[in-house]
């Protein structure tokens, strides 16, 4: 007992036993919270990117552009695939444009995860998997093939069908769904690819070719749900329920969206870098929502 006593008084007394341990206390305890706590909270799940579209519209291609910085071959995914990317030195992420040019921090807000989820129609679950159950998702990509748009052109249809499809995902997300309410403020950009080709669209007129086939597709959808045998009060509210954007509007417009915090943007590029608009305005819609 009179040895604890003891010990116990030597390191209350001043002396340089207890002058070390104390400076050895004040050190390394900040650096355990640091190391354990602070270093924990920070493998939360990094910004994320939805990269979603039809088939062969570049997807994959986009995904090894931003990830490598060069364009590679590619082949049809069969899987959603999820890459850590990093910002280009001229772009500054959104969260960062307050702060110093010279902040060392500027680069630790750069990184993000870009998922790519493939196009064939029976894997497309994949995409609205990731819709459904957000990991701090700041904004979907939307690509497109700006030279398959042209009117009556096949592929015209499958891309608005799979667009409808997706804006309507996020349309409902105000339906009480917890999960999806965590999508609020998610802003869409329609990347329209291949902007090289001569034969595609610009982005006007992809923005406007896509909004009236998406009428089509709306409109087709409703009459198919009244044709369907549905009892009168149980169609209605299913048809408002599926109807995409302003209720009754005789026309589709991307800014209806608007109203379910839903903000589109339709953008022109191509991921092979030839002539026209290249990645650089998607990259600068990319930093602005990070």
């Amino acid at each position: 007992m009179a040895s604890t006593s003891d010990w116990a008084q030597a390191l209350l007394s001043p002396s340089p036993l207890g002058l070390v341990i104390a400076i050895l206390l004040a050190i390394s305890i900040p650096l355990f919270l640091h190391s354990v706590v602070f270093r924990a909270s920070g493998l939360t799940t990094l910004p994320s990117i939805l990269l979603i579209g039809p088939s062969d519209s570049g997807k994959t291609s986009l995904l090894t552009l931003f990830e490598r910085g060069t364009n590679a071959s590619t082949h049809t995914s069969q899987a959603p695939i999820s890459v850590e990317c990093s910002l280009p030195v001229s772009n500054t992420a959104g969260s960062d444009k307050y702060r110093s040019a010279h902040d060392p921090t500027n680069q630790a807000h750069k990184k993000f995860l870009l998922i790519d989820t493939p196009g064939h129609g029976k894997l497309r679950h994949h995409a609205l998997d990731n819709l459904t159950n957000p990991q701090n998702l700041k904004g979907l990509i939307f690509i497109v093939d700006a030279a398959t748009l042209s009117a009556g052109d096949e592929g015209l249809r499958q891309t608005a069908d799979y667009l409808h499809d997706t804006l309507l995902i996020l349309q409902k997300r105000m339906a009480g769904n917890k999960a999806l309410k965590a999508l609020k403020d998610l802003p869409v950009l329609i990347a329209a690819n291949k902007m090289d080709l001569f034969t595609a669209l610009p982005a006007a007129l992809v923005k406007s070719t896509l909004e009236s086939e998406i009428t089509k597709v709306r409109v087709s959808r409703s009459k198919g749900l009244l044709d369907s045998g549905i009892g009168m009060d149980e169609g209605a509210d299913d048809e408002k329920d599926d109807w995409l954007g302003e209720v009754g509007s005789q026309d589709f417009k991307f800014y209806q969206m608007e109203e379910f915090d839903v903000t589109v943007e339709v953008i022109g590029g191509n991921v092979t870098g030839g002539e026209g608009p290249t990645v650089e305005k998607w990259w600068s819609w990319i930093s602005e929502r990070l």
